[in-house]
């Protein structure tokens, strides 16, 4: 998710106000990057409640490094890759429960009364699937797809050369349709078939 020339502003009012002094300005930052990073741990961890305490966690990790953030890359590409780092480290305590790629199941074909629910079936497979990936992997689709980065700031978040994450999205991409041949065909149906319905 990348910031808005506004809100970029408003981060760096917002830091400048906290180094200053002024401990209540941290507000406006969490006001703003809240929901985007439990959104972002959601996409982790599949657990709102955990997703929640993840972001919590990133945000407090935020606060105490304020003073590290050098100002060489906007404020939300800082806070994220701090926060992906949170993430994985939480994730390495507390491992999440997930399938190995190869018995995930397959999507089936929905029934075309049940095309709502059968999406949202469709969409907790895949997102079961890329979950299921190994994390060198899972993050780049995690960040470019569900977290809709760009490129460019999903290898910043990562730390990444560009080339690199571009590199290790394509083999994430490669391994899903290696898995799910028809996975693509039918999501694409299932688009279609909600645009009629």
């Amino acid at each position: 998710m990348n910031a808005t020339p506004m809100s970029a502003k408003e981060d760096l009012a917002d830091v400048d106000r906290v180094l200053a002094g002024d401990v209540n300005a941290f507000e406006g930052i969490v006001l703003r990057w809240q929901r985007p990073l439990v959104n972002m741990a959601w996409r982790y961890c599949r657990d709102r409640g955990r997703a929640e305490e993840m972001a919590q966690e990133a945000l407090v990790r935020a606060w105490r490094g304020l003073a590290q953030w050098r100002r060489e890359a906007s404020f939300s590409t800082w806070l994220f890759a701090l926060a992906a780092n949170v993430f994985r480290t939480e994730l390495k305590r507390f491992p999440t429960e997930t399938l190995p790629l190869e018995d995930a199941p397959e999507p089936s074909g929905p029934a075309s009364q049940h095309n709502t629910l059968a999406t949202k079936m469709s969409h907790e497979v895949v997102r079961s699937a890329v979950l299921a990936l190994p994390r060198r992997y899972r993050e780049p689709v995690v960040l470019f797809y569900f977290h809709e980065m760009d490129m460019e700031a999903a290898a910043r978040t990562m730390g990444l050369p560009e080339g690199t994450m571009k590199a290790r999205l394509s083999r994430g991409r490669a391994l899903l349709r290696r898995r799910f041949p028809n996975l693509e065909t039918e999501h694409a149906a299932m688009e279609l078939a909600g645009k009629e319905a």
